[in-house]
């Protein structure tokens, strides 16, 4: 496969980012990176600074006859979402991803490709190592802990940057310009559960098959949240059947949709039989609302038994079941201003029960910070209306569109010469650390592209090999000319 990459490969792009998949990188794991991006700098004689939270920031000086043209700032992020089949015996700590090739498109074996942002710091490396490309000075700014709350860029420091213009690298559709984001934050509820010692039959339900997906970018796409789903059977089962609940969990990101969520109930010795087939009779249900949006969901019910074990108190569990199915998911209000944008979402990301305590985490996005706050006291006063407790973290704000902007002129003036046609500009519901930078750096004048990539954050998750290169191609242009 790195045979073919090296074949098609142009300015070294496919061989940085071949290169940075052999070194894990998950959030929160991004040492090893880290410590790679300062070598780079190194061995080529560039200005860098790697602070304590990894974020990296490399320079390239303007060559000459551009020492007076405004410093141009690229940026991405080095971290990446750890999603894995589910069979896969892939360890994200210590495995580098193994890339695939499918005719035109880049995927890993099983996990995610962490094209999402890794293509973005392939093209900085390729630049930086080009020395026949005129340009201004070059701010490569590459972040850290983004995929988890933006944490990298809340804590860099830009006392080192000069850059008036940005072009964040963190999109996934070409042609596409975006000139603005949503905020957001994660809340985490938790509700105190008691639990009861019991003798009887344990059996396990798991939900799968989903199509999950970006809790921003995909979030309009009717995916079916396994968390909400398998909620929804656990409240219509309590209508059929008598069961108590030992153990439920589901999905591991906040900001990914779950594609699969599983419940382990407790039952009567030698209602099996029945219990499953009530189960059963709901899934179809289920499954013909769904045959259009979900095609691939199933679920499976295995007999685990019988013996003793703690499970959660009815009424622990009656609280749990109403806040799970009393919390909102999905888009909550499209823009008024632009046609087809969501404005305000949430997304059940994480849910999950300990020995005394139930803890469900939501992922909440909006470009109006006012209705973001009023989602989340929602979910706050849900959880502590039920006698659990709320906290808001991540939160990260929106990235407001700019009526006048040089720098999208100029992406656009280039992009009808290369492709004779105008770039489409849009706003993403996904968050961007566009919103962040602005803040540190006031009045900078800031673009986000990227080429090409469907079903980030899943084990799905495809680049486009022809795209990025023309991505990449097109960038060069930009730094060549100037911005008048």
């Amino acid at each position: 496969m790195e045979k073919y990459l090296e074949q098609v490969d142009y300015k070294g792009i496919f061989k940085y980012f071949a290169e940075i998949s052999k070194i894990p990188r998950g959030s929160g794991n991004e040492a090893g990176i880290s410590e790679y991006l300062v070598s780079f700098a190194k061995s080529r004689g560039l200005i860098y600074n790697r602070d304590e939270a990894n974020n990296v920031i490399i320079i390239k000086e303007a060559t000459p006859g551009y020492e007076d043209e405004p410093a141009i700032m690229l940026q991405g992020h080095m971290d990446m979402v750890c999603e894995k089949r589910k069979d896969s015996t892939h360890d994200f700590l210590k495995d580098g991803i193994k890339l695939l090739v499918d005719g035109d498109y880049l995927h890993a074996d099983g996990t995610t490709l962490g094209a999402d942002n890794g293509i973005a710091v392939a093209y900085m490396l390729a630049l930086l190592s080009d020395d026949n490309l005129k340009h201004p000075r070059l701010e490569c700014v590459i972040t850290a802990d983004e995929e988890v709350g933006m944490n990298g860029a809340k804590a860099l420091d830009v006392s080192s940057l000069k850059a008036k213009y940005m072009i964040n690298l963190d999109s996934e559709e070409e042609g596409h310009i975006l000139a603005s984001c949503a905020g957001g934050l994660t809340g985490t509820s938790t509700l105190p559960v008691k639990r009861v010692r019991e003798t009887g039959r344990k059996i396990k339900v798991s939900l799968g098959g989903l199509k999950g997906g970006h809790s921003g970018n995909d979030i309009a796409k009717n995916r079916t949240n396994a968390n909400k789903l398998m909620a929804r059977l656990l409240f219509d089962l309590k209508q059929k059947e008598r069961y108590g609940l030992i153990h439920l969990e589901g999905g591991y990101k906040d900001n990914v949709i779950p594609r699969e969520a599983f419940a382990e109930l407790f039952i009567n010795p030698g209602e099996f039989e029945q219990v499953k087939g009530s189960i059963d009779e709901l899934m179809q249900v289920y499954i013909k609302e769904l045959e259009s949006s979900e095609p691939e969901l199933h679920c499976t019910v295995e007999d685990l038994g019988e013996g003793s074990c703690d499970l959660i108190h009815p009424l622990s569990f009656e609280k749990l079941l109403f806040l799970l199915v009393q919390t909102p998911y999905g888009v909550q209000v499209m823009s008024s201003d632009m046609e087809g944008l969501v404005e305000s979402s949430l997304n059940m990301g994480i849910l999950r029960t300990e020995e005394d305590k139930a803890v469900i985490c939501n992922s909440v996005r909006s470009s109006k910070s006012s209705y973001k706050h009023h989602i989340s006291d929602r979910l706050k006063y849900l959880a502590e209306f039920l006698g659990g407790e709320y906290i808001v973290r991540s939160e990260y704000p929106a990235w407001e569109y700019r009526k006048e902007s040089k720098l999208r002129e100029h992406l656009n003036k280039h992009f009808k010469e290369m492709y004779g046609k105008e770039m489409k500009v849009e706003a993403i519901h996904a968050g961007l650390e566009c919103g962040i930078i602005s803040e540190k750096m006031p009045g900078m004048d800031i673009v986000s592209i990227g080429p090409d990539m469907s079903r980030v954050h899943t084990i799905d998750e495809r680049l486009s090999i022809s795209s990025a290169i023309r991505v990449y191609q097109f960038l060069e242009r930009i730094l060549e000319d100037r911005i008048r």
